[in-house]
């Protein structure tokens, strides 16, 4: 949203603001749930629902991101389906401002406390759980048990992107330029018509599947996804989709499964959105024994949310996850998936 508005400033305040409207939200609901401090969580959910109200109604007109992300990749609604769905809560929320002194508590002075407390644990043990490891749920695209060539497939019969075409065509009599769409534009008549530009609007959006943009392009340029995906060995996938800013506190132990794996005949790679000339000073300052392919930064924040992250598929279906912070060793990974020692 920050760089969708222009506030690249703010975008180091992310994370922390993410945390806190997070927390903001989960603890109103609980106050609305167990009608505790309603008279003051009344007026904070009122000002906390005009706000976003209006922000998600200037989205939905000026649609800078395709959808608000509210609840993640858990459910993925459009910005209009989130202004709706903002609406009603504006109406709840004026209602039970109105009638907050007479909803009476659920819950005593005593036990309200130790509620609220115990959603503070609650909700930080959580927060430091998903942020230090992988969130205990997850809903994207690339989790474990996803075949990723059928993921990339268009269904037969699928709907495709409809397109409308606007050609602009000058007059050569008076220097005019004008639009034409695909019924009337004059082609054919080159005496008094010049052909200027041609512009396409998505009218209609087709299908996307669960996985797309996904390419793991060498450093000659050539996509060689399909020598990974459809490997009937175990396939290592370290995502990395900023090697700059990506952890290298557990980059010892990386090496040491890598070429443990390698050893071993199984694919060890690196995908990332960093350019081939820093990866190769990356490799040498850290000394990586694995090969660096480039792949969308999007896409690979999809895949998996800690930089540096690994992914282990298998005949292209995802089998795990590891945060960097529980970067299995050889050891760890023989037991935990019975490969033989020689």
């Amino acid at each position: 949203y920050f760089n969708a508005f222009q506030m690249p400033w703010i975008t180091d305040l992310a994370f922390a603001l993410g945390v806190f409207l997070a927390a903001a939200e989960f603890f109103l609901g609980i106050a609305f749930l167990f009608n505790f401090f309603i008279r003051v969580t009344s007026w904070f959910m009122l000002a906390f629902m005009v706000f976003f109200t209006g922000l998600t109604f200037v989205l939905a007109l000026t649609n800078p991101v395709t959808d608000c992300g509210c609840f993640g990749d858990a459910l993925v609604i459009s910005n209009w389906e989130t202004f709706y769905k903002n609406i009603v809560l504006t109406v709840f929320a004026i209602i039970i401002l109105i009638y907050r002194n007479d909803m009476p508590c659920l819950v005593g002075k005593k036990p309200r406390f130790v509620l609220g407390s115990l959603v503070i644990i609650v909700y930080a043990g959580l927060v430091f759980w998903s942020y230090n490891h992988l969130p205990i749920f997850d809903f994207r695209p690339f989790k474990a048990g996803t075949n990723i060539p059928d993921a990339m497939k268009m269904p037969e019969g699928a709907p495709k992107d409809i397109y409308e075409n606007v050609f602009y065509y000058k007059n050569k009599n008076t220097g005019e330029v004008q639009k034409f769409d695909e019924q009337n534009y004059p082609w054919q008549d080159t005496l008094n018509w010049a052909y200027e530009n041609m512009e396409s609007k998505l009218i209609q959006q087709g299908y996307v599947p669960p996985i797309h943009d996904f390419t793991i392009t060498s450093a000659e340029g050539e996509n060689v996804i399909d020598f990974f995906i459809y490997d009937k060995n175990y396939v290592f996938m370290l995502v990395a989709h900023n090697l700059e800013k990506s952890n290298r506190k557990p980059q010892d132990k990386i090496n040491n499964l890598a070429g443990w794996a390698m050893g071993k005949g199984m694919s060890f790679i690196c995908l990332t959105s960093t350019v081939a000339e820093e990866a190769a000073v990356f490799a040498e300052e850290t000394g990586a024994p694995y090969e660096f392919f480039n792949c969308d930064e999007i896409t690979l924040k999809t895949i998996i949310r800690s930089n540096p992250g690994l992914m282990l598929i298998k005949d292209g279906t995802v089998i795990k996850h590891w945060h960097y912070n529980d970067i299995p060793t050889p050891e760890e990974f023989e037991k935990e998936f019975a490969i033989e020692k020689p």
